[in-house]
């Protein structure tokens, strides 16, 4: 089965997922590091829609340019994930079963 994973080497969340993915057997994995290569905005929009996960959900929350956007509509954060990929939760799994946010990285176990 093929998986992507939206993945930041910096984050020990995302390198748990990446060590859960290539520990699995059976798995094609493939890791773009989405800060070097960005989605684009319709793209996170497709496979946040794709997954049931909501915008706002796949905010990261923690970072400094996601507290201007507490009130904002999905699709001003949307152009401001577009915009800064950092403001995007990681890791992010896409499968053909779905799509999950990797916090905690065991939970990506339920689309394999």
């Amino acid at each position: 089965m093929k998986v992507t994973i939206w993945h930041n080497p910096r984050c020990s969340k995302s390198r748990e997922a990446l060590a859960i993915l290539n520990e699995t057997p059976g798995l094609e994995v493939e890791t773009i590091e989405y800060l070097k290569t960005p989605p684009s905005r319709a793209e996170l929009a497709a496979v946040y829609a794709r997954g049931d996960v909501s915008v706002r959900d796949g905010l990261r929350k923690g970072e400094e340019g996601a507290k201007a956007l507490k009130d904002a509509s999905d699709e001003a954060i949307l152009d401001a994930m577009a915009a800064d990929p950092i403001l995007i939760e990681r890791p992010l799994v896409i499968t053909e079963k779905g799509v999950r946010i990797g916090r905690p990285p065991e939970s990506i176990r339920e689309i394999l």
